[in-house]
């Protein structure tokens, strides 16, 4: 594993010695000895981790850390802040400023590495949430980092297992005001309780009798729906092998016995903040994709899908020798709607049209929106003569029942021309098929308008 870290102190032995330890690991070194400067490497450079030094002048770290917290283009950057300082309150101060981690000077070495590793892994997924949600269409990607998750005060819904009464009861009443907590005495149950509820957090006691709370970890990280859950270790003093393992499995922080309220409570709150950040990332990017195969008018596909989809459903077809049918509908004379009508009154038509369209297809068909007013269905073990049928049903039931149009509760009459293409037992191919189908619709709407003709299938 190799990253690009940032090592941030006054005091140049203090960046040498960190700067050794991270070099002979590997990784890519910068430096900076002073706020501004971190500040500006942030905002142009690509860094994956940074080591910060709290105590320096003109600028501490906490106000560091702040201002690549606040500012989007560095806010999803991990800090970790690295001090002197070893008050319970120092420690909360950082995490509040939204340090991603706290280490005590004089730093050990393995936990400083372990803490380093699993932070780049956390940057990682997160860069390439970003990088897949800025190249999609229709996103504005720093305008989604900038606002506020609607959801970021509310109480997060947390799981401590722990087979231990009373300090399971302990924390209850140190996460009364900050989360509702769920109790597991037993980690198999746990594990399922874990994989099956909405939880934001899951909490570990290493206090297990007869249960490694490691192999815990291992399976709620080997598990799809809990993969990205993140796991905080409640270790005892004296565990720093089991805690540096636990890092190297993927729990994301740990704390040591007796638990601080405050500490507990800004490390669970970054946690959550971490964890609600990368769940939106991915249901914009869910989102977006969907955007790009969608119609936004008619929630139908698109025709980006339609081509890249409809090539598969042939050869699919083709491969195991059964029927195939397309059709194409055209909605008629839609131009003197929209002139009479206007834009609003000829969408209201599409819309409608699509939920009818919806309403008498399989849900193995394949219906899209192809452009303006056409439309186009596709469908799998489907003949011609069948084909025709739904088509002509189709066109039947859009000709009997008007079609509200705006908000007065007007309706008017409309019909659709259709025409119907399947699959050739001789070499064939998607364009000729839909070639054949564009053809019987212009047969179709030059016969009249208002029928179906397939004899060009």
């Amino acid at each position: 594993m190799t990253a690009r870290i940032l090592v941030v102190d006054d005091i140049p032995a203090n960046v040498k010695l960190l700067e050794v330890r991270l070099l002979a690991e590997y990784f890519e070194v910068l430096t900076a000895t002073n706020g501004p400067d971190a500040i500006e490497i942030c905002e142009n450079g690509k860094i994956d981790v940074v080591l910060l030094d709290v105590m320096m002048p003109d600028m501490d770290g906490f106000e560091v850390c702040r201002r690549l917290k606040s500012d989007p283009a560095t806010a999803h950057i991990p800090v970790v802040m690295i001090t002197a300082l070893d008050q319970v309150s120092d420690r909360v101060r950082g995490l509040q400023a939204g340090a991603d981690d706290f280490l005590t000077k004089p730093v050990n070495d393995l936990q400083l590495m372990t803490r380093v590793k699993s932070l780049v892994r956390l940057k990682m997924l997160t860069d390439e949430l970003r990088l897949r949600a800025s190249t999609t269409r229709n996103i504005g990607i720093e305008e989604l980092l900038s606002r506020s998750l609607a959801s970021e005060d509310a109480k997060p819904r947390v799981l401590l297992i722990d087979e231990d009464e009373r300090p399971a009861a302990r924390i209850r009443a140190l996460l009364a005001d900050a989360a509702e907590l769920d109790i597991s005495g037993d980690p198999h149950s746990g594990f399922f309780q874990a994989a099956e509820n909405p939880y934001e957090c899951v909490l570990i006691s290493t206090s297990f009798k007869d249960f490694d709370p490691l192999r815990l970890c291992s399976q709620l990280r080997s598990l799809d729906r809990t993969r990205f859950l993140p796991i905080i270790l409640l270790a005892e003093e004296g565990e720093d092998s089991r805690i540096i393992r636990a890092l190297e499995l993927g729990v994301n922080d740990y704390l040591i016995r007796p638990v601080d309220q405050q500490e507990l409570t800004a490390r669970l709150r970054t946690q959550i903040r971490r964890k609600r950040y990368n769940d939106q990332l991915r249901t914009s990017l869910t989102q977006t994709i969907e955007m790009a195969v969608t119609d936004g008018l008619t929630g139908l596909h698109n025709r980006r899908y339609l081509d890249s989809h409809l090539q598969t459903l042939f050869d699919r077809a083709v491969a195991r020798r059964r029927p195939l049918s397309v059709m194409i509908t055209d909605l008629d004379r839609f131009k003197s709607i929209n002139d009479t009508y206007g834009h609003d009154g000829g969408d209201d038509v599409l819309r409608e049209f699509a939920s009818r369209l919806r309403k008498n297809v399989r849900g193995i068909d394949l219906a899209c929106r192809y452009g303006g007013e056409e439309f186009v269905v596709i469908m799998p073990d489907t003949d011609g003569a069948v084909a025709e049928k739904v088509a002509e049903r189709i066109r039947a039931e859009i000709a009997a029942l008007p079609f509200p149009v705006g908000k007065d509760g007007k309706t008017i009459e409309v019909t659709i021309s259709v025409g119907v293409s399947s699959l050739r037992k001789g070499p064939d191919s998607v364009r000729d098929l839909m070639k054949r189908a564009d053809l019987a619709l212009y047969e179709a709407k030059r016969g009249g308008r208002n029928r179906v003709v397939a004899n060009a299938a």
